[in-house]
């Protein structure tokens, strides 16, 4: 069990939602635009980051309500509470969120100490065929659940590196790009080094899988330079003309690429079926959820997922779903899909933002 007695006030079309006792997979069933994905929308704001959607936190709030909205949650582990966390805004502040964790404040990075929380939706359908920057915020996304820091890293890289383009077309005193070069290189090692590790990872616990009836994927990270700081240094400082010519760093971790081919056939997942990459993407996702829940309590939201597979591919999830750690949350429009798992799990009802338990 991993969430329990969660609470929306005015997020979304949420006036006021309440779900309480929750079990392993908890099921969201209503009509499109009743607020079956804006309640895992909030969940997922129960971890660092915007959220599945990455919406602007102005947008998150009811429309007709004061301008802020609040999400809280109690943490479950062998029965007990063992956390309460919350996220929130402040009407004079909207465009800050704010966490508080058993009653005192606390930084959005800090829940993923407490859980992880990864999520599957249909917008991310087309990450294969997406830029290279989409893909390296899934990776980037995937590796905060398992490493809290990471985000932190990432935020310090993209700091340095717009300092850095700035003071190259400055042509400020070249010891200035020194110390911001050195700051890069630092970040940009860690972000690199965990992004490595974190394929690896994940491309091992793909190939102890079946490749039926899911798509087996082959992962591939590519570094978009060297990945030590001193090696990064170094070529930070050599590429300065070219960068400056350029505008950008051409080299470093913000060149990253997660290249995907479908084992058995090694084909581009990019040219690959849409069924076979949305296959693939839920392999990733489920190997990804045995990684998280491994460390600590996990969550996994799943968007719509049912509906898009045939009953082999259904009942399929639902096994490697029944047999992971982490609790389960999925929507759908309606029950049909989910009748193998309905006597097991709970079941709301939503509609125009309100629920109702069946």
């Amino acid at each position: 069990m991993a969430l329990a007695k969660i609470t929306l006030q005015n997020f979304r079309n949420h006036a006021a939602s309440e779900l309480v006792d929750t079990a392993h997979f908890n099921l969201l069933v209503g009509e499109n635009g009743a607020g079956k994905t804006n309640v895992l929308e909030a969940i997922s704001l129960l971890s660092p980051g915007r959220g599945l959607r990455r919406a602007a936190l102005p947008e998150l709030a009811k429309q007709d309500a004061t301008g802020a909205f609040a999400i809280g949650a109690s943490l479950i582990e062998q029965g007990q509470v063992s956390a309460r966390m919350g996220t929130y805004t402040d009407p004079a502040r909207p465009n800050r969120r704010l966490v508080r964790i058993n009653g005192a404040d606390a930084s959005a990075s800090a829940l993923s100490e407490w859980h992880a929380v990864g999520w599957l939706t249909p917008a991310m359908d087309g990450l294969f065929t997406d830029s290279a920057g989409a893909r390296r915020r899934f990776v980037d996304r995937m590796a905060l659940a398992i490493e809290p820091g990471h985000a932190r890293a990432v935020n310090q890289l993209e700091t340095a590196l717009r300092e850095r383009n700035r003071l190259l077309e400055e042509r400020k005193d070249a010891r200035w790009l020194d110390a911001i070069e050195a700051q890069a290189a630092q970040h940009g090692a860690s972000v690199a080094q965990t992004r490595a590790s974190l394929v690896a990872r994940l491309a091992d616990e793909l190939s102890a899988l079946p490749a039926e009836p899911f798509a087996r994927p082959i992962l591939t990270y590519r570094a978009g330079g060297p990945t030590t700081p001193e090696e990064l240094l170094a070529e930070f400082a050599r590429a300065r003309p070219r960068d400056a010519a350029a505008g950008r760093a051409l080299t470093g971790p913000h060149r990253d690429e997660l290249e995907v081919v479908m084992d058995g056939t090694g084909q581009p997942a990019a040219s690959c079926s849409t069924g076979e990459q949305k296959a693939m993407l839920i392999a990733i996702t489920l190997a990804h959820g045995v990684l998280a829940s491994s460390g600590c309590p996990s969550v996994l939201l799943l968007d719509e997922v049912a509906a898009h597979l045939d009953p082999v591919r259904r009942r399929a999830l639902f096994e490697r779903l029944r047999a992971g750690k982490a609790q389960v949350w999925m929507t759908g429009t309606e029950l049909a899909p989910f009748s193998d798992i309905e006597a097991e799990a709970a079941v709301w009802r939503v509609s125009a933002g309100s629920l109702e338990r069946l």
